[in-house]
């Protein structure tokens, strides 16, 4: 098991190394050749997520993003209908950009103990219409841990068996200035399985996509389908629909969904609720991002430092 970590976190190392390399390059390229810059279409996605799944979208350069997720929902006894809601997730998670292609983020949430970690890059961006790529692709690679304790005895409770992994390629299209649609292959390898047949490796195919209502305001939906789901537990594909409300520097983000984890292995595998309106099988799903511009903040220091 120590082995198979080993190995595992090496290749995750050499991936990061191999994409910031990679950026280097392409940022080179493109100084060199500033008199054919090609125009790029901006904005498919406003948000980093579209609901509870990445969108195609990377943050700039020396943006640092602070994100808080909760998950609200009521559990179908008679003597737990309270006031509010009677369970809840909370997510907090801080994401950086490396540069304008390269995003790093973690995070921890405390229902179901996950703690994440990925990284996130954009390979190819849309350009405008006869000039280059009709799509954009980013990809994606999670990492997570399981803090809870394993309490069936068919699993052993090490460090190896409480890691999940999550590899995803989003590709995104801008069809309109006011619709944009996205699909995204995913591979998920979760190291605890319970019972010695049940499949650690698990194939889906995610769908998402924006509608823009107003200057900012938005719908977005999105669901995933899983072509070999876990066995050992009932699961259903998670879905979810909602409404972004940008306000300057903060996005707010309101949805309904059945999955109550916000982490990519978990809702997109494990998720156990089929979205309808009974309890405990609907989510109200609020996100609240906040952007801190280091770059501008520097900048405006040093004009500030500049005698007249």
């Amino acid at each position: 098991m120590k082995t198979r970590v080993f190995w595992t976190l090496l290749v995750f190392c050499l991936f990061v190394n191999q994409i910031m390399a990679q950026n280097e390059l392409l940022d080179i390229l493109e100084k060199e050749h500033t008199d054919t810059v090609p125009q790029f279409v901006p904005a498919t996605f406003k948000s980093t997520r579209i609901t509870y799944g990445h969108s195609v979208e990377t943050r700039k350069k020396g943006i640092l993003e602070v994100f808080a997720a909760t998950r609200f929902w009521n559990t179908p006894e008679l003597r737990s209908q309270s006031f509010g809601a009677d369970k809840l997730n909370a997510r907090i998670a801080l994401e950086y950009g490396i540069s304008d292609r390269l995003t790093t983020g973690l995070g921890g949430s405390t229902w179901d103990g996950l703690f994440d970690a990925f990284v996130k890059y954009r390979l190819v961006r849309q350009q405008a219409s006869g000039q280059g790529s009709p799509i954009g692709l980013t990809v994606f690679q999670n990492a997570s841990y399981n803090s809870h304790a394993i309490s069936n005895p068919n699993v052993e409770d090490d460090f190896s068996n409480r890691l999940s992994f999550t590899t995803q390629l989003l590709i995104a299209k801008k069809i309109s200035s006011d619709f944009s649609l996205q699909i995204a292959p995913t591979f998920i390898h979760r190291s605890a399985v319970y019972t010695q047949d049940e499949r650690q490796n698990h194939l889906a195919l995610g769908f998402g996509g924006r509608y823009k209502l107003g200057p900012h305001v938005s719908l977005v939906s999105e669901y995933y389908r899983v072509f070999n789901p876990v066995e050992s537990i009932d699961t259903y594909g998670p879905f979810g629909i909602g409404v972004n409300w940008e306000l300057g520097d903060v996005m707010l983000q309101f949805m309904l969904t059945n999955a109550p984890s916000m982490v990519e292995s978990s809702f997109i595998a494990e998720t156990r609720n089929n979205f309808n309106f009974k309890n405990p099988n609907l989510n109200f799903g609020f996100n609240f991002t906040y952007i801190i511009h280091f770059k501008r903040q520097l900048k405006g220091l040093k004009q500030g430092n500049k005698t007249p």
